[in-house]
């Protein structure tokens, strides 16, 4: 400790009779460093340091540029006057108990701000330091000593004032006391004197802004401190404040300081006040203490008078803040009086209605509000700047690893198309659902091989690549991937049979083959086939690849046999036909390939290939035989054409044959000559080569077209009792009227010209007459004319 052990000692004993009789001032003891026995420069800050250009700044600039944050550019100095610093030292001298000050590399609460110190300002920095324990030159202050009731002694006393109108209802900034008070059990009892006064400059008493929160009294040394132990020590007292002592974190010379506090006040926007911040070195007794010093740092840009802006909560809100899909945000200014004038402004341009201390922003820009007293041409102004983006789409989602033993880790990108379809999304997988609420960098690396367990949730924070996010939940799946087998109840068969097929190996089943998930499958087959089918897991997981089987079905055996005609007297070849192993057997009994039938019926074979057995049928029925459809007779020729129907037999086209001697000889010429007149004849017609005969009957018809009844023996009757003896011989005379003259039958087939008994006149007659031909039964009809000559 830098202070004398001998002294406190003495201190301890004889300090109220010291104080009470003597009145002297402390003498301080042989300073020691305060802090780490390394201290060394840059770890303290930088105080009136020549590298920073507000070092040279006057008081009133460092106020004005340092201090005094409005949200304002113009009207922000005709807001502040009248700035004064006590003692008035010149920024030109060195040892000033005022200033600028830097964190520089520290760790100091504060960027930067204005010091007042009771002692030389540029020793609270800037490198190790003695005791500072400097005379600034200043005395004391009465506003002081009512504010904080002092029955003490000030003494070194550095006021700061101005006066400024603000625009807003509370003014406020951050500050800390630091003090070489922290030392020993000085805390209990040297308050060296610290507040921050206000008042209104039309009058009526200050107000101290320096107050603990919660009622907790004035901000000073022995109202702020740990507990005290040794001799003369005392109780902690609002210790939560207290910063702590300059011996881990070396940033200033002073031996304590407090906490950033901050001081607030309500005030009237528009109405002028004087502000005044006085810190002094304290005795409790009536003499000067120039020692010990003590100093206040205001930090840059906290004291505002101006417009602040304010979430719902009553939290001020930063310059810029980020907005997803134009959620509506609640904006307040921190001013609230029906007395002011409000306008609110996007990107510049005036919001029409907007003429309210709140405003619902609905889009992303620029939102500024003006706040004017009437008759101030100078509002004060606050600006937020709104950044906009969208949230991607995002679901909560499933992703299965099918592990194998080359698999075993999860590649977390699968996952991605299911989570989000939105476009340049992107995507951080969190283990802890704390991280992912923080989006902190504690998030998966390697997500192409993560190896997580099954049923493990992980936490996804899908965003835009920007401020826009999401949270969802990937659920974590795992399952061995299944090995796919089948089985069929026969691997070989005929055609038309059918086998059943069963697979095993998973849950469910995807065949090839067929629908359906099942493990079985009955097929009939004619053709050999292959079958394949994947084994599905429990969670979906599919064989990596299918099982398979061929099922052979046997070549079909075939066979030419047919159905077949053939005419009695006939003999054909039925054909089994041949094949690989080919065994036969026939209804008749034979093992040939072949058998020659010569009956009608119906013929079966068995034909074996060693595997399979097929029957095959064929029917012999008759044929339909050839038939004659006309003759066309020439008399005068005695020639005779034959015209004949050849049905087709088997389906196959034959050729005929003819004969007129009862099938002694044979032609294929359907013509015959030197044919015998009035002679019955029969003709005889078949296929060639078969017992296929067909017949038909004519008769070579001769009658002259003159007879003369004259009784000369030549032409006197027309005669057709050759006729007579075929069956149904009909036939008439008819006269050119057709009135029949004459009908002759069997009994009666001699006409002699006559009708009655009487002679008819000469004349043309006609001749109508039909008879059936016994074996053919072919109905034959004649017809013709004959000329009468009766000669009287």
């Amino acid at each position: 400790m830098r202070r004398n052990l001998l002294f406190l000692l003495f201190f301890l004993v004889v300090s109220t009779f010291l104080y009470s009789q003597t009145d002297g001032p402390r003498k301080p003891p042989k300073n020691q460093p305060s802090g780490s026995a390394t201290q060394k420069a840059g770890t303290f800050i930088d105080v009136n340091a020549p590298g920073y250009t507000e070092s040279s700044y006057s008081i009133t600039q460092l106020v004005k540029d340092v201090l005094i944050s409005s949200g304002t550019n113009t009207c922000v100095t005709p807001a502040v006057s009248n700035v004064k610093i006590t003692p008035n030292h010149a920024v030109s001298d060195a040892d000033r108990s005022w200033g600028y000050f830097h964190k520089g590399t520290t760790n100091f609460p504060f960027k930067d701000g204005i010091v007042l110190s009771t002692g030389k300002a540029r020793r609270a920095g800037n490198g190790p330091e003695g005791n500072l324990s400097d005379n600034n030159g200043g005395g004391t202050d009465s506003d002081l000593a009512q504010a904080i009731g002092s029955t003490g002694t000030l003494t070194d006393a550095v006021l700061l004032e101005f006066d400024f109108v603000p625009t807003t209802s509370q003014i406020k900034f951050n500050y800390i006391l630091a003090s070489e008070e922290y030392s020993g059990s000085f805390p209990c009892q040297y308050a060296d004197a610290f507040a921050i006064l206000l008042r209104p400059t039309s009058g009526g008493p200050y107000q101290n802004m320096a107050i603990l929160p919660g009622g907790a009294g004035p901000v000073s040394i022995t109202n702020i401190h740990p507990l005290i132990t040794g001799g003369g020590g005392c109780p902690a007292v609002n210790e939560q404040f207290f910063g702590g002592y300059n011996t881990g974190n070396v940033e200033t010379n002073f031996e304590g300081r407090t906490i950033p506090l901050t001081a607030t006040a309500t005030v009237m926007a528009g109405q002028q006040y004087h502000f005044k911040m006085v810190v002094a070195d304290y005795s409790p007794g009536s003499y000067e203490d120039h020692g010990w010093d003590s100093a206040v740092f205001l930090e840059g840009g906290s004291f505002n008078i101006g417009v602040e802006l304010l979430d719902p909560s009553g939290a001020t809100l930063p310059s810029d803040i980020n907005v997803c899909d134009n959620e509506p945000q609640l904006i307040t200014a921190s001013v609230s009086d029906p007395n002011l004038l409000y306008q609110w402004y996007l990107n510049g341009a005036p919001i029409t209605g907007a003429t309210t201390n709140t405003i619902t922003a609905v889009q992303p820009g620029t939102y500024t509000i003006e706040v004017s007293v009437p008759g101030n041409p100078c509002p004060g102004k606050a600006t937020i700047q709104i950044h906009g983006g969208t949230t991607p789409q995002a679901q909560d989602a499933t992703l299965l690893l099918c592990s194998t033993p080359d698999i075993t880790t999860f590649d977390l990108t699968e996952a991605m198309p299911s989570i989000s379809p939105t476009p340049g999304a992107v995507f951080k997988f969190y283990v802890d659902q704390a991280d992912a609420l923080a989006q902190n960098g504690n998030y998966i690396q390697n997500i192409l091989n993560y190896n997580g367990t099954d049923g493990q949730i992980l936490y996804v924070v899908v965003s835009n690549g920007g401020f826009c996010s999401k949270m969802i939940e990937l659920t974590l799946q795992k399952e061995t991937t299944p090995k796919a087998g089948i089985k069929s109840s026969r691997i070989k068969i005929c055609p038309g049979e059918t086998v059943t097929l069963t697979a095993d190996g998973g849950v469910t089943y995807q065949w090839g083959n067929f629908p359906g998930t099942g493990n079985t499958q009955t097929v009939t087959l004619y053709q050999t086939t292959t079958f394949t089918v994947y084994a599905v897991g429990t969670k979906g997981c599919r064989s990596l690849n299918p099982a398979s089987i061929t099922v052979e079905v046997t070549p079909e055996i075939t066979s030419p046999l047919k159905d077949v005609e053939m005419c009695l007297g006939d003999r054909i070849t039925l054909d089994a036909g041949a094949g690989p192993n080919y065994k036969y057997l026939w209804s008749t009994g034979a093992t040939t390939q072949t058998i020659t039938a010569d009956s009608w019926g119906i013929y079966t074979v068995e034909v074996d290939n060693g595997f399979c057995k097929k029957i095959f049928t064929a029917k012999v029925g008759g044929a339909a035989t050839p038939f004659v459809t006309a003759v066309q007779y020439e008399s005068a020729k005695k020639t005779v054409t034959i015209i004949a129907e050849n049905p087709m037999m088997n389906n196959t086209p034959s050729t005929l044959e003819y004969s007129l001697d009862n099938g002694i000889t044979w032609q294929q010429s359907n013509i015959f000559t030197n044919l015998l007149d009035n002679t019955n004849y029969t003709i005889l017609i078949r296929r060639v080569g078969t017992h296929c005969v067909g017949t038909f009957d004519f008769y070579t018809l001769q009658i002259n077209n003159i007879i003369t009844p004259n009784n000369d023996g030549v032409n006197d009757v027309l005669d057709l009792t050759a006729l007579g003896e075929f069956k149904n011989f009909t036939g008439s005379i008819f006269d050119r009227y057709g009135v029949e003259m004459f009908r002759f039958s069997k009994e009666k087939p001699v006409w002699d010209g006559t009708v009655g008994g009487k002679k008819l006149p000469t004349a043309t007659y006609w001749y109508k007459f039909n008879f059936e031909y016994p074996k053919s039964k072919a109905q034959m009809n004649w017809s013709g004319w004959i000329m009468l000559k009766n000669r009287e």
